[in-house]
């Protein structure tokens, strides 16, 4: 099962972009939706133990690419995770920790979880079980991955899980750098990765966020830091935005707290992943999340546009959180 759900993670999908507003297809921003290559496989196992720095502990490489296991590489760290967090439920349920990482750190390629409010990934799981939030690349393996799980989990499963994430504190994993031309990248396995070949590319209108060693993060290290380069200027033009300067859209602040980082009804959006950031504001802006939270997004979001996403994510990433 393990061997044959692993084959799902390195395959190619039939992707499609389904914008519910038609007029958006154009400003639809597939860089922050990477898929593999077709020629994409993993690096085979040959039985080492690998290791993370700080930790004693060792895995070989398939015990990290177990979805029903999140590696734990600083127990001490953390408190005790609950099953559903640490081993999942076989056949259909896998470790939130293995996505998520074993702190809730995620990646660019999913979310980060630590912190959130428990009332809010209540919410957020209950939204994808019943369809109000999807994706606007359906088959994209996270999201479809997570929509498909949330299926099958329980009621009390996803209880003990957001008691657990929302008990975490995040990390401070993130680095912000404003640049025009920035290091070659890949699409590694549904995230971006520096090539490390000492050639550039031109940034444009994208965010490109990297784990700043790979291996780590592929070992699902949660200490592992990130990069996120963005558009010369977007960070000005970010705080304006989030500050409700600009007239497009209300101050963040008056649901997400005057520091961003949330309220028991609200997450935190401070210091997030701005990969992360830009696909919900696109989701939001075309309906394709469209539960309770959603609908009091709407409103901020209706007059955004693509390059005002950026902006908003490139300032929130530089925030404390």
């Amino acid at each position: 099962m393990v061997r044959s759900m692993r084959g799902l993670l390195t395959s190619v999908f039939i992707v499609s972009v389904v914008p519910v507003w038609p007029a958006l297809a154009a400003e639809f921003p597939a860089w922050a939706y990477p898929v593999p290559p077709p020629d994409h496989k993993p690096a085979p196992d040959d039985g080492s133990i690998r290791r993370v720095p700080g930790s004693s502990v060792g895995h070989t490489l398939s015990q990290t690419r177990d979805l029903f296991s999140a590696p734990d590489w600083h127990p001490q760290d953390h408190p005790k995770m609950p099953d559903i967090v640490a081993t999942g439920r076989k056949p259909a349920v896998f470790a939130c920790g293995f996505c998520h990482r074993a702190e809730g750190t995620g990646g660019p390629e999913n979310a980060g979880i630590a912190g959130l409010p428990v009332a809010y990934i209540l919410e957020q799981m209950a939204d994808y079980k019943s369809g109000a939030r999807s994706t606007a690349m359906p088959g994209r393996l996270p999201q479809k991955a997570m929509i498909a799980l949330s299926k099958s989990i329980t009621r009390d499963e996803v209880e003990a899980a957001a008691a657990y994430f929302a008990a975490l504190k995040p990390k401070a994993n993130l680095r912000v750098v404003e640049a025009a031309s920035v290091p070659q990248s890949f699409v590694a396995n549904w995230f971006y990765a520096d090539r490390r070949n000492g050639q550039s590319e031109p940034l444009g209108r994208r965010i490109l966020e990297m784990p700043e060693d790979l291996e780590h993060f592929e070992l699902r290290d949660t200490r592992s830091t990130f990069v996120a380069y963005v558009p010369v200027g977007s960070i000005k033009r970010g705080q304006a935005l989030v500050e409700g300067k600009t007239g497009k859209s209300p101050p963040c602040a008056a649901c997400h707290g005057d520091n961003l980082k949330g309220s028991a009804d609200f997450p935190p959006i401070a210091g997030r992943s701005p990969t992360y950031i830009v696909r919900q504001l696109y989701e939001f802006r075309t309906g394709v999340r469209a539960g309770p939270g959603a609908v009091k997004m709407a409103p901020s979001v209706q007059h955004l546009d693509h390059d005002d996403m950026i902006a908003i994510a490139a300032y929130l990433a530089t925030r404390p959180n």
